[in-house]
């Protein structure tokens, strides 16, 4: 019986990029690759994925290990949330934020507590899974506290008597509500990165660059979205001066004397106020449509 060795991933010069495998990050991650334009098949028991149609490596690994083994040179980039890279203190490059997986690390004191700012919270006892980082940001403040290590459900602390405050995730505070807490101050705010080595692997300079500039073309992309439109050419300069977009936007004459189309690339949260804007200013036929990607 012969047995067969799969190559190493990363070998025969492919880049390695850590992906978390599980929780609140790991399909957001695997979908921003895929919208990149990797082709690759998740199994259900897989740690490495090759991508078919790109010299790129994914492997699926806990969140809280990309960052070290980014440092460490096990992987050459990886995709983990910027507060785990500050938790472990990991000498790493932020290549890029990509715009999903956002939180803040808020300190929450019992709703029926005086304190009422970080500076309160001096002589306190803090339970929180992010000890590094909370000391580092407290002390900072010249905020002394007492560091109560926990795991788990961080926000029953005060009810069990274990702490005063806790230092916790918190992406819309429901949680923090639910159990009786409020936040008085927020530490860190948090998404995904891609982070790389600060000397990267000779040879994979070039294939870390252009995997930035894949992703972060979609990052660019969905905060966008392109705008078509008809509209009297007279209009021209008052469509221009409500009208954010990258530089200036294209401009074509139509079929019909003294119509234009007018063509270009709009911030999505500014679409709600624009558009009716733009009605007001004798725009027709608006079309407000995704945009795959973006190359600034």
């Amino acid at each position: 019986m012969s047995i067969v060795s799969l190559p190493r991933a990363g070998a025969n010069g492919r880049l390695s990029l850590a992906v978390p495998s599980k929780g609140r990050m790991s399909q957001p991650a695997l979908e921003l690759c895929a919208a990149a334009g990797l082709a690759f098949e998740v199994s259900e028991r897989a740690l490495v994925v090759p991508c078919s149609n790109a010299p790129v490596d994914l492997l699926l690994v806990r969140a809280d290990d990309i960052a070290e083994y980014v440092q460490d040179g096990v992987v050459d980039g990886g995709i983990t949330g910027a507060n785990l890279v500050v938790e472990h203190g990991a000498d790493v490059s932020e290549l890029a934020q990509l715009g999903f997986g956002r939180c803040r690390l808020d300190a929450a004191v019992p709703e029926d507590s005086a304190y009422k700012s970080l500076t309160d919270l001096a002589g306190l006892r803090v339970a929180t899974s992010y000890p590094v980082t909370t000391a580092k940001i407290l002390g900072g403040l010249g905020v002394s506290v007492t560091l109560v290590e926990v795991s788990g459900s961080v926000e029953v602390a005060p009810r069990l008597g274990l702490a005063d405050v806790i230092v916790d995730l918190v992406s819309t505070g429901s949680t923090l509500a639910a159990n009786g807490l409020r936040a008085v101050g927020t530490l860190l705010s948090s998404q995904a990165v891609l982070i790389g080595r600060t000397t990267p692997r000779e040879g994979r300079e070039e294939l870390l660059a252009r995997l930035e500039l894949m992703l972060t073309g979609v990052v660019a992309a969905r905060r966008r979205r392109y705008l078509m439109l008809n509209a009297p050419g007279g209009q021209l300069a008052a469509i221009r001066a409500v009208l954010p977009g990258l530089g200036s936007p294209t401009v074509l004459p139509l079929a019909d004397d003294g119509m234009i189309a007018v063509h270009a690339a709009v911030d999505v949260d500014g679409v709600w106020d624009l558009l009716p804007r733009l009605k007001e200013l004798g725009a027709t036929s608006i079309l407000v449509v995704p945009v795959e990607r973006l190359i600034p």
